[in-house]
């Protein structure tokens, strides 16, 4: 699962002119769904979401506070082309999870995270819909967050192992 995280003044999702959801002061978050995520990404990205110091303290020192310790707004967007591979030059999503189980997951996250925050300060654009994602930047402030993986979730990694001594220790 990967994330985009804009920390923002204020943002807003429109689809075809008609608003869908908007925020002052708070983060907006683009979210990719792998179709090997599983709930511990859900977990991995809320907890990080929730957490991330992005903002200053009174005085000026940065990197102090964040989103649910300021109780500001989180808007939460479904971005598919977060999981491209570039052919060439053409992007192709076959790691995206298909639409219909996304569609499921990403509720699900959505869930999770309202569950953890508070209901009314979590807002999401329209899943499935062509957007316009108006962004008022804060910094600018642009962090990519991405769960871990498991070796058997991602065989394309490989980890070299050191063979082990062998011979008499006596």
């Amino acid at each position: 699962m990967k994330a985009i995280v804009q920390r923002v003044t204020r943002a807003s999702v429109s689809v075809n002119g008609e608003l869908i959801s908007s925020i002052g002061k708070g983060l907006c978050v683009l979210v990719g769904i792998c179709k090997s995520d599983t709930d511990r990404d859900i977990e991995y990205i809320v907890r990080k979401l929730l957490n991330l110091r992005l903002w200053s303290d009174g005085e000026g020192k940065r990197w102090m506070h964040s989103l649910s310790s300021q109780k500001l707004e989180i808007l939460c967007v479904s971005q598919f082309t977060l999981y491209h591979v570039l052919k060439g030059n053409s992007p192709d999503f076959h790691q995206a999870m298909p639409s219909q189980d996304s569609k499921a997951f990403f509720d699900k996250f959505i869930s999770q995270l309202k569950s953890a925050y508070s209901p009314e300060l979590v807002k999401e654009g329209k899943f499935g819909h062509y957007m316009q994602v108006d962004i008022q930047g804060d910094g600018p402030v642009t962090i990519q967050l991405e769960s871990p993986k498991t070796e058997t979730a991602n065989p394309s990694k490989k980890t070299s192992k050191i063979p082990a001594e062998t011979g008499d220790t006596s």
